[in-house]
């Protein structure tokens, strides 16, 4: 779907993802390390091929078991946040599209916004968070890149768009 919020023409993926409780910190909103852990949720669920009897994305094309040989990396991760998320019952709204797909790593640009089902209330989702992860594929006896395969590069051009700029970089 491309998101006319942000005018960008180009498509997302919409991952919703559960808060629990034991994400929020002593200051009652989602702490930090367990963004991250949310990121990985929402690009597991984005880019590995469901197992039998699930659902999952067009774009769920690596094989995730242990005999598959590959293993994605996180060579680099970047967070800003924008609004302390608090705990509430309905997902959050995970998008992800990709600022760049290269050799053998692809840019995953994520935003973490409000759940979609509370945005009738106030008439617009709160952007919580933006990221960006650079992924490496990697073969998993040697540690080596692998190269990013034609049926990967097919799946995930549609949602290939502009990556995230940060606001607060020094």
């Amino acid at each position: 779907m491309t998101d006319p919020s942000t005018g960008s023409g180009h498509d997302r993926l919409h991952i919703p993802i559960a808060l629990r409780w034991g994400d929020l910190d002593a200051f009652n909103h989602v702490n930090n390390t367990s963004m991250l852990k949310l990121l990985e949720e929402a690009r597991v669920r984005a880019f590995w091929r469901p197992e039998a009897g699930e659902e999952g994305p067009s774009t769920a094309v690596l094989d995730s078991s242990l005999h598959a040989g590959v293993l994605t990396l996180i060579a680099r991760q970047e967070i800003e946040y924008l609004a302390p998320v608090p705990y509430q019952r309905h997902p959050l709204d995970v998008q992800l599209w990709f600022g760049k797909i290269g050799g053998s790593s692809v840019d995953v640009c994520y935003e973490v916004y409000s759940p979609v089902e509370t945005a009738h209330l106030t008439g617009r989702q709160v952007l919580y968070a933006r990221s960006t992860a650079v992924v490496v594929k990697a073969d998993a006896a040697t540690g080596r890149p692998l190269r990013v395969g034609a049926e990967e590069r097919a799946a995930w051009e549609p949602y290939v768009g502009a990556p995230i700029v940060f606001a607060h970089r020094r």
